[in-house]
């Protein structure tokens, strides 16, 4: 058994519960936006969600991410298969293009309307901290790890380099989603390279432009490539409206009404499955 076989999970809980208590005492201390709901119905949702969508994986997947980069190295698949280089290198290499590839997916959340639908179950909070970094429906953890392990295999990446990205995608979704206040001059510097609370907070705006923008999750360098990158929210960090401006409600703080959501009727729109035949209504909320 390999060191990262025996250590995997210890070391993945270790860092997921360290950057979890620092954001949570970071909002505490340096609160960048008044909260609009009560944190202990968010919290119990977003919480039951990660453990609903942990069980779901377990069930529904045989092989994680860092099992099939595994077994990728062993068959002799993707592309860095096909070249010699040094250890450092294609890991480096991985973690950018695992990067681009998780931004491409992210994009088309949100521009396939069957995909929204699900990712609106993240969207529809409306209040975003550390807990919002996590808050998924779990059959789009499902879909996004199915994305992932095609990527995996396209690529081929060592077990090493997925499991390090993996880790820093966790620490860095805690990070940029939670609610506290960066020095303005250090989130300047910071974000030319990496995706800040203040970056990723306009994507959470009401406003469908802002929402449509900052798609990154560990580096800013794709949004700025694609044009999908705006500063600051209109409004002002104090002054935006989070969530989606047809759901400022508690219902999204509700653990059944975040599971159904995707299958309810939304906008006019009959629920999943329901479509009269024939229509050719299909466009995004």
């Amino acid at each position: 058994m390999t060191f990262l076989e025996q250590y995997e999970s210890v070391i993945r809980l270790s860092v997921f519960a360290g950057v979890f208590i620092l954001m949570a005492v970071l909002e505490a201390v340096l609160p960048r936006k008044q909260r609009v709901l009560p944190r202990g119905s968010r919290w119990f949702t977003n919480w039951a969600l990660v453990v609903i969508d942990t069980v779901t994986l377990r069930i529904a997947v045989p092989v994680l991410a860092v099992g099939m980069a595994d077994i990728a190295a062993k068959q002799g698949w993707g592309l860095l298969a096909l070249v010699s280089l040094p250890v450092w290198v294609e890991m480096v290499i991985a973690v950018i293009v695992l990067d681009l590839l998780i931004y491409a997916q992210h994009v088309a959340s949100h521009k396939i309307p069957i995909l929204w639908r699900f990712h609106k179950v993240h969207h529809v909070d409306r209040d975003i901290d550390v807990t919002t970094g996590a808050r998924f429906h779990p059959i789009e953890i499902v879909l996004s790890m199915g994305y992932k392990l095609v990527c995996v295999i396209a690529l081929g990446p060592a077990a090493l380099a997925v499991f390090i990205f993996e880790v820093l995608l966790n620490a860095s979704a805690m990070f940029h989603h939670a609610n506290f206040r960066l020095p303005a001059g250090f989130d300047r510097i910071m974000r030319l390279g990496f995706v800040t609370p203040d970056v990723h907070r306009v994507h959470h705006s009401i406003i469908r432009e802002e929402t449509d923008s900052n798609y990154g999750f560990f580096l800013t360098v794709w949004d700025r490539l694609f044009g999908t990158y705006i500063a600051q929210p209109g409004a002002g960090h104090e002054g935006m409206t989070i969530g989606l401006a047809e759901y400022q409600s508690k219902q999204p703080a509700s653990l059944w009404w975040s599971l159904l959501f995707p299958f309810m009727p939304q906008r006019g729109e009959p629920a999943l499955g329901q479509r009269p035949l024939g229509s050719t209504t299909g466009a995004s909320e």
